[in-house]
């Protein structure tokens, strides 16, 4: 590659940095608390709701998803079941369902603790919709604690895609959130995704706000 190629690159890098908004002013990073969901495949879905059956948009999430007016009902082996489970959209290449540790004790499951899309090995679960139902052998993970940014606020904060770091509630309860992993895309908002459960414990709700742990 010569000079002049890795100049335009470079600039077009800039251009794109410079273009993007940055949220990451002041320190406080917003907080929004993520409920048991669950992600479906194109062919679970129509399973579940019937032939080139579409999800109804209720309300726009970050990176091109979005929360579908369609919710389904979740059962355990041992035939414990948790109702009204928001469907997330757009369909995925495959179904995964999130849970707190709070549901996982409702349901008599063991799920583990694991990043979005990793559900090699995890617990097994069925879906039941107004069409059909859908037995996923692994599928139900615990989400792990994360902090979605743009490459704009990653720079702010001097962290990059992949990077864990620790952060801290200002309020009475005085918690702070070890391994807290970073991700870092051109279509994410700055936010950080806590399941219910870790949001009770901090007393936090969607639109507070934390900050990041000083290092030792």
């Amino acid at each position: 590659m010569n000079s002049s190629n890795i100049e335009t690159i470079v600039r077009k890098v800039v251009e794109t940095l410079a273009n993007q908004p940055i949220s990451y002013t002041n320190g406080n990073i917003p907080v929004g608390v993520s409920a048991r969901h669950v992600h479906l495949s194109a062919a679970d879905l129509e399973t579940l709701f019937g032939t080139q059956y579409s999800l109804t948009q209720k309300s726009t999430l970050m990176g091109g998803q979005y929360a579908a007016a369609e919710t389904v009902t979740i059962v355990s082996a041992k035939l414990r079941t948790i109702e009204n489970v928001r469907i997330l959209g757009p369909t995925r290449a495959a179904t995964q369902v999130e849970i707190s540790a709070t549901d996982a004790v409702r349901l008599g499951l063991c799920p583990p603790l694991r990043e979005s899309g990793d559900i090699h090995g995890s617990a097994p679960i069925t879906i039941v919709g107004p069409a059909g139902a859908v037995h996923l052998v692994e599928g139900c993970i615990i989400a792990a604690r994360h902090i979605h940014m743009s490459p704009k606020d990653a720079v702010g904060m001097g962290v990059t895609d992949g990077d864990i770091i620790s952060v801290k509630t200002e309020n009475p309860r005085g918690l702070t959130f070890d391994n807290v992993k970073i991700r870092v895309a051109p279509s994410f908002t700055l936010e950080m995704h806590i399941d219910t459960d870790e949001a009770n414990a901090a007393g936090l709700k969607t639109g507070d706000t934390v900050r990041r742990a000083a290092k030792c």
